[in-house]
């Protein structure tokens, strides 16, 4: 195994770990948090989480267009002194926003929770987006070690105060809030001290680089906008679940998301030391390295499906007031499914390959769906059952859009397995939500086993092609 090969095994266990943890107190604010704090706290907090999700937007694709621009450099030979000015220019831009955000929630907001939430998401933008940059040069360059310890800081930090808080059965959603800003606060810190050679380098002389912004931004406006639109496509039916019911309504909804949510950690940290290793490789290489890829993660993604069962079990006996939102499991469970596919292995392809407009195209796209979509559940029918299910319907048009797009460049067949999945996901959500039993797992077992039979020569191309890559590449 040749040292690229170590390289890369070394990155993964990097981000494995730190998204490990994250798993892990992403675990304890989802599942521990509810047992002590009222449905409606919990149901405030979820709608700061929700909140938060949406600041990125106001860096206007800045970060993104250095992640593109500068994604597979190294390190050593980046202008410093051209990205001193960057990051300053940035917090700058930041805590205007922050200033004016607070200004207007004052004047158009009476005080109480969601003055409180909308003033700590706007701080929450000041910190995040200055920190993104860091972050991002860090994750471009390949210093993947260093990304993981930032990402480590800010979680630990906030899952110490998050437990010490609970030990003293001192904790509502205000100080779960403080707590998690005062962990980025410090991770931003801490990212500022590693790249200190850029932030607090002596010999630069500040100025405004405006070419270098207006650049960025014009590559990275695309892909923040499709990024943007693409949580949207959950976020607008998540919003008019929020309109029409309560906020406790919210909080149940949005606890069954974070549970399918949470499998994604691991996607996403495969997905981060995916990107740098692309676009190094050599463009001929792309549509085998997908194929292997695409069947091994579906295996493994459909495997993860028969925990749903014992997981509901033991969450409903856990938390037994959240039992009402619970039951979307069996509708939600599945998103894993597409939202994995799409974060590890379709966007990371379409931005190796420079497809931001296209990405922003079908994301466009598939808001407007999702847009009438929730008007008719929300607001004419009012069902809060097919507003759920309206969810993994979307992220499937999606995933099977953007797949159908990128086989076509990579000139690969993907129609066949598409179709397989999509039928094993249909099976799956039918007797979840209708069969409240361990029948479930022996049904979808064997359902699986066909699955397996059928794609076995291809799982057992894909193995092959595995020990090569790790060897060869």
């Amino acid at each position: 195994m040749n040292h690229k090969a170590i390289n890369l095994l070394r990155n993964f266990s990097y981000t494995l770990s730190s998204n490990l943890l994250s798993l892990i107190i992403s675990t304890l604010v989802v599942l521990i948090i509810p047992k002590f704090i009222g449905v409606e706290e919990y149901g405030y907090w979820q709608l700061y989480i929700f909140y938060t999700g949406y600041v990125g937007f106001f860096h206007f694709g800045w970060n993104d267009g250095i992640y593109l621009r500068y994604g597979g450099e190294h390190y050593e030979k980046l202008n410093k002194r051209l990205f001193h000015s960057q990051f300053y220019m940035l917090v700058m831009l930041q805590a205007l926003f922050f200033v004016s955000f607070i200004l207007i929630s004052f004047v158009f907001l009476d005080s109480g929770n969601r003055l409180f939430v909308l003033q700590m998401t706007s701080f929450c933008m000041l910190i995040v987006n200055s920190r993104y940059m860091l972050l991002f040069l860090l994750q471009a360059t390949n210093r993947i070690k260093d990304y993981a310890r930032v990402t480590i800081l800010d979680r630990v930090l906030y899952a110490i105060l998050i437990i010490s808080s609970l030990t003293i059965n001192f904790i509502d959603f205000k100080w779960m809030i403080t707590f998690d800003l005062v962990g980025k606060s410090l991770s931003l810190i801490y990212a500022m001290y590693l790249c200190k050679d850029i932030v607090f380098s002596k010999t630069f002389s500040f100025y405004f680089s405006f070419k270098e912004m207006i650049d960025n931004i014009h590559v990275g406006i695309k892909l923040m906008f499709s990024n943007f639109a693409s949580k949207l496509i959950i976020g607008v039916v998540r919003f008019g679940v929020e309109r029409s019911w309560s906020v406790s309504t919210f909080g149940k909804v949005s606890l069954t998301l974070s549970i399918s949510g949470m499998m994604m950690i691991f996607i996403n940290a495969i997905g981060i030391i995916l990107f740098p290793l692309l676009r190094r490789s050599p463009e001929e290489k792309l549509p085998t390295v997908y194929i292997t890829m695409r069947d091994f993660l579906m295996a493994i993604l459909l495997g993860i499906l028969f925990i749903y069962y014992p997981l509901k079990e033991i969450l409903i006996n856990w938390l037994p007031h959240y039992e009402e939102g619970l039951k979307y499991m069996a509708l939600l469970f599945p998103m894993l499914l597409f939202e994995g596919k799409m974060a590890l292995l379709i966007n990371t392809y379409l931005k190796t390959l420079r497809k931001e407009k296209m990405m922003l195209t079908i994301n466009l796209i598939v808001l407007t769906i999702s847009i009438i979509i929730t008007v008719i559940t929300t607001i004419i029918f009012k069902n809060l059952d097919l507003a759920v299910l309206s969810i993994v319907i979307i992220l499937a048009i999606r995933s099977i859009f953007s797949e159908l797009y990128l086989s076509k460049i990579l000139k690969v067949s993907v129609a066949k397995d598409i179709i397989l999945e999509l039928g094993l996901t249909v099976l799956f959500i039918f007797i979840a939500w209708f069969i409240d039993s361990w029948y479930i797992i022996i049904i979808y077992f064997m359902a699986y086993v066909v699955y397996l039979i059928i794609k076995y020569k291809d799982l057992t191309v894909t193995y092959r092609n595995i020990i090569k890559i790790l060897v060869k590449s």
